[in-house]
């Protein structure tokens, strides 16, 4: 299945269905009652987050999403049965924009999570509803309400404990590879990455069962000038904004003159430039490949970046991800810290407010309701028809 993590989709609620003129009959008595049901409510159209997605793609080629419409109301004051809701089903970390005005109108965080983005129209009423002691042979019945029309842009960004960050070339898949179970590919020469790859990082040193794990992502190296869009740079960096800790992978040893740090400050300013936010989230640096060091001069090299780097605040990992040097010591440290970080995340998301309301259908849409004065002016009435 190929990585996808952005498209657009069309997407349609269910109409209401229209009530329903009925009497009571026997012999010689056609009409010894109003027994005439309501319609059913039109199906919604909701998004559902599921954990074990990483991709857009099986959207993607779907790309239309229509709820089933409510049916008519029976006789015997029956009411019609309502539209089958559509479900979309999405990686959590799915965004939800308006195609046409690009207002968000939804974020898919949990799992199982349940928003609707378009609600069924509005079931029509039956004669039975018109009766009254002085209307006892109602033809009136409403019908079903539309339901809701919309393009969406549907936006992934993956929700990942550890993001890796780093040059083409800097040994990110490799780590990937010897930390966690995934098998993203990998060669000798920069952009081998081309997507996104997701590793649950195990931590079977603390016991075989001890469930202590983390999700790690693998972001596609990143240039100078991504936080512009060069080398696809917008579409790597979202996969940033979600990760709790950044670990910025780096050369240990000078590349093309090029020191660890200024790697570093270069890698930083991207993030800086693209979002705030990213610049400022936790972060870690792992010096990579300190196994090409060839004498005490690298080696001395390598402890200069590394103090150099913990000045700035850092804490920095000596690894060799070819021979699987110190990465005992590295998943364990970003373990803890990453527990820490979920400790913050979770008071924050408990706060969030979690709106499942969707949207209105069509005939109620762009009402103001601020003001009771103005409620019986600006709502329309169903329209009532009379069977003739």
């Amino acid at each position: 299945m190929h990585f996808i993590d952005s498209t657009e989709v069309f997407v349609k609620s269910g109409d209401g269905g229209n009530g329903m003129v009925s009497f009571k009959t026997a012999s010689n008595k056609p009409k010894l009652g109003a027994d005439g049901g309501d319609g059913g409510p039109g199906g919604n159209v909701v998004f559902v987050g599921f954990g074990q997605l990483n991709t857009l793609s099986h959207v993607r080629y779907k790309h239309r999403f229509i709820a089933e419409n409510g049916v008519r109301g029976g006789s015997n004051g029956k009411t019609g049965a309502h539209g089958a809701d559509a479900e979309i089903v999405v990686p959590l970390g799915t965004e939800v924009y308006n195609a046409k005005t690009g207002e968000k109108i939804c974020d898919i965080l949990g799992d199982g999570e349940r928003f609707v983005v378009a609600k069924g129209g509005q079931r029509g009423l039956g004669n039975l509803r018109f009766l009254s002691s002085t209307h006892q042979a109602p033809v009136e019945f409403t019908e079903g309400k539309p339901g809701v029309e919309i393009d969406l842009r549907l936006e992934l960004k993956l929700l990942a404990d550890v993001g890796l960050a780093g040059l083409p070339n800097a040994g990110k898949s490799t780590l990937l590879s010897v930390l966690s179970s995934a098998k993203p590919k990998i060669a000798d020469y920069p952009f081998t990455t081309l997507v996104p790859n997701l590793g649950v990082v195990e931590l079977r040193e603390r016991g075989e069962f001890n469930l202590q794990s983390f999700v790690m992502a693998d972001v596609p190296g990143l240039i100078e000038g991504a936080s512009e869009g060069r080398g696809l740079g917008h579409s790597f960096l979202r996969h940033l904004e979600r990760t709790k800790v950044i670990a910025y992978v780096i050369d240990a040893l000078p590349i093309d003159g090029e020191k660890p740090e200024a790697t570093l400050e270069l890698l930083r300013r991207e993030l800086e430039n693209y979002d705030t936010k990213l610049s400022s989230r936790t972060a870690v640096v792992i010096l990579n490949k300190i196994d090409i060091a060839m004498d005490e001069a690298d080696q001395a090299l390598i402890q200069s970046s590394k103090e150099l780097i913990e000045s700035a605040g850092y804490r920095v990992f000596l690894v060799s991800a070819m021979n699987r040097e110190g990465l005992v010591d590295l998943k364990e440290q970003l373990f803890d810290l990453v527990q820490e970080e979920k400790k913050i995340w979770n008071e924050m998301m408990a706060t969030k407010i979690p709106q499942h309301r969707g949207l209105l259908p069509a005939e109620l849409a762009g009402i103001d309701f601020s003001g009771l004065k103005n409620f019986s002016e600006s709502f329309k009435l169903p329209q009532i028809h009379a069977v003739q």
